[in-house]
């Protein structure tokens, strides 16, 4: 009896959490990725500065892969594409935008651009048995693709980030057409954004912000700083429409944002007046109700433009109560307590803030439940993977499927790493491959692992002790210290009495050490630890890390 083919669904990130979207479609000897994104650290994760998929499975089938393909120009999507190209050699395809971004990015990368391929919307590129289209959608960034993917088995429709607006600023539809005919042909999987699909109804147009935009700059009597996510360039128009109308000049402040509008500008996905733009320095040559400041900021980020100015710490904007901030973004899960302690300094200063709890400021660039029961309609799949979600939206979006009609053995809810093996009559999990996050700390890829998180998490809530001691390298007698360093601990100058508590302790055990016969080095540091360990905790409460350090020394 001959085995049926299997095309397999691998997501290595995107599902059980929000962010790092990277999902493998893998036919015989043929491998394609759909995006490579990455995530910013939660809170445990200390001096953590991204976190990208773990793409173990990848580098182990290298003579495989056959290309990434972007479903669009946000850093889920894209972040993490010049780390694994550091690993794997491949070309990526995507859209005009995307490319001009992530050139940008592989110029600080030192990569080569030359493996950037641009592929126009509704054009398809063959590689190996495996065929990708990419299909037009709506979202807040120019350039935004569904991806079809065509094998033997079937095809497999990735949503990518979308949602059904009518009325976007650029004109650019989702092809609903499209989708519609793919649906007819007949769809085997989908694989769909679920970002959303806990509210109810219609996601509001991107036109309806324009429209508070300009409500609010015809009544704003000084400087209007408005806040957006630096890629979300949409909305970076409808900034620029509102300046424009009221004679208000434009300046960036934040590098993303400088750089997003630099690249946008040029290959003509904004449109921007000769004389909008001005240079930050030049902000004081204009007359406060000629300005606009369009800035970064608005996760409460420390070293962003926004938070720099709420704290009167920003080198050329120094906010006065006559200002307008206007915040036009949602919070990211888990930043919420650092947006509103922006909100809060502001305020303090007596700035007139705007955010979404006050006006139409914000909408967001994901299908809310009635564009989600659209795309379904639409694409009729035989079988549904929930993507791009936390675990509650995977399964509020099978629960949406199952209404509609589709079986629940049809419905497969995976996470990270699952192996989904598909026929043309069934789909099941089949086993899992190597999944999980990879930190990013400056330069180093993956060096930060749990212990060292460990470590950092212990630094920074009950400081550091560091006991040094020499030895004589004959005679193995003690000739100098113990010497007792801490490091947000305690304030040495008023707790001596610890300090010298301490010495008499690791005295005390050095003694003990010889007593038992004890002169391997880790043997004795072990000693130390455990014993000042007890001591520190029974006179503070406290358990900072402590550090023995032992040298030797010859005496002639």
């Amino acid at each position: 009896m001959v085995r049926a083919n299997k095309l397999k669904i691998i997501p290595l990130g995107g599902l059980g959490e929000v962010g790092k979207n990277m999902t493998v479609v893998e036919y015989k000897d043929d491998i394609i990725i759909i995006d490579c994104g990455l995530t910013f650290p939660d809170q445990d994760m200390l001096g953590v500065d991204i976190v990208i998929p773990d793409i173990t499975y990848l580098k182990e089938n290298q003579e495989k892969i056959r290309g990434i393909f972007l479903t669009h120009g946000h850093e889920d999507h894209i972040g993490a594409v010049p780390y694994v190209l550091k690993e794997i050699y491949t070309n990526i395809y995507c859209s005009k935008l995307t490319k001009g971004l992530l050139e940008n990015k592989f110029k600080e990368h030192g990569l080569n651009s030359n493996r950037i391929k641009m592929v126009n919307v509704n054009n398809s590129v063959k590689l190996g048995e495996l065929s990708c289209e990419f299909i037009r959608v709506s979202h807040s960034i120019p350039d935004s693709c569904a991806i079809a993917v065509k094998s033997p088995i079937g095809t497999v429709l990735f949503t990518g980030d979308f949602k059904m607006d009518f009325t976007p600023i650029d004109h650019e539809v989702t092809d609903i057409q499209r989708l519609a005919e793919l649906g007819k042909k007949g769809i085997l999987c989908l694989f769909s954004d679920s970002t959303n699909v806990e509210r109810p109804g219609f996601t509001m147009s991107e036109s309806n912000v324009g429209k508070t935009f300009e409500h609010l700059f015809s009544e704003a009597k000084s400087r209007i700083i408005v806040a957006t996510f630096a890629s979300n360039l949409h909305r970076v128009q409808q900034v620029i429409y509102a300046a424009e109308r009221y004679k208000r000049k434009v300046a960036l402040s934040g590098r993303s944002m400088v750089n997003n509008v630099k690249i946008a500008k040029e290959l003509g996905y904004l449109k921007i007046g000769k004389n909008t733009l001005i240079d930050l320095n030049s902000i004081d040559k204009y007359a406060e109700d000629e300005i606009v400041i369009l800035s970064t900021g608005t996760q409460g980020e420390p070293l962003s433009a926004l938070t720099r100015m709420a704290n009167g710490e920003h080198k050329k904007v120094h906010l006065t109560s006559s200002d307008m901030v206007i915040l036009s973004a949602s919070a990211i899960p888990g930043n919420e307590m650092s947006i509103s302690d922006v909100i809060n300094n502001l305020t303090e200063k007596g700035v007139n803030v705007i955010y979404s709890s006050l006006a139409d400021v914000h909408v967001s660039g994901h299908a809310c439940q009635e564009e989600i029961k659209l795309m379904h309609q639409l694409t009729t799949p035989k079988f549904f993977i929930p993507g791009h979600g936390e675990p509650r939206q995977l399964y509020k979006h099978a629960e949406i499927a199952r209404d509609m009609g589709m079986p629940s053995e049809n419905i497969i809810i995976a996470e990270n790493g699952s192996v989904i093996e598909l026929t043309k009559k069934s789909a099941r999990i089949a086993g899992k491959v190597t999944a999980g996050n990879v930190l990013v700390d400056g330069s180093g890829i993956g060096d930060v692992g749990n212990i060292v998180l460990k470590d950092r998490k212990h630094l920074s809530e009950d400081g550091l002790i560091v006991v040094s001691i020499t030895f004589e390298t004959k005679s193995q007698k003690l000739v100098a210290g113990p010497d007792i360093v801490s490091r947000g601990f305690i304030y040495v100058k008023e707790r001596q009495d610890i300090i010298e508590g301490a010495k008499k302790v690791v005295l005390r055990t050095l003694k003990k050490c010889e007593k038992n016969n004890i002169h391997a080095w880790s043997q004795i540091k072990y000693q130390i630890r455990e014993s000042l360990k007890s001591y520190v905790y029974n006179e503070t409460q406290r358990d900072p890390m402590i550090l023995p350090i032992i040298s030797e020394m010859d005496h002639e």
